[in-house]
């Protein structure tokens, strides 16, 4: 791991704190995810806080900080979506598969997501599993899904 990180921090000027989404991306598409000793080396490459590289990682949804699950949940929280019972399906999700936001699963079969919005309104309160959007969910239809994966 440390290899790979060195290897992607030494692509990029030492101290120059403009590239710190740049390694960030870098890292977590050769990880799946941002590591703690990724942190380590960006830290000391950039001459910056772990601190400092938490807060702007934590601020973008699209970096994690927890190894991916086989399948990627996201919940939409989007006005629409939330109007339509949004919050009712993340907690019975969160019920269901046992994890919260920003987790993995212990077998690490899914992953949970929430975003603000998936650009779905219409089909409000809408699911993404991976790369499929399943529309107009109840908490019967999400039980239904989940079993449809591995």
């Amino acid at each position: 791991m440390a290899v790979s990180i060195i290897a992607i921090t030494s692509k990029y000027a030492p101290g120059d704190k403009s590239n710190l989404i740049a390694i960030l991306q870098d890292a977590q598409k050769k990880v799946g995810y941002i590591t703690p000793e990724a942190v380590d080396k960006i830290s000391g490459h950039l001459n910056i806080s772990r601190s400092q590289i938490y807060g702007v990682a934590s601020f973008y949804s699209q970096f994690k900080f927890n190894p991916p699950g086989r399948n990627s949940i996201k919940i939409c929280l989007g006005t629409a979506c939330h109007v339509q019972g949004g919050d009712f399906l993340l907690n019975a999700l969160n019920s269901e598969i046992g994890i919260s936001p920003n987790e993995t699963t212990e077998d690490e079969k899914f992953d949970l997501d929430r975003v603000a919005c998936l650009g779905c309104c219409a089909l409000a309160p809408v699911i993404m599993v991976n790369d499929a959007i399943f529309s107009n969910m109840s908490v019967v239809k999400m039980k239904d899904l989940l079993d449809l994966y591995e």
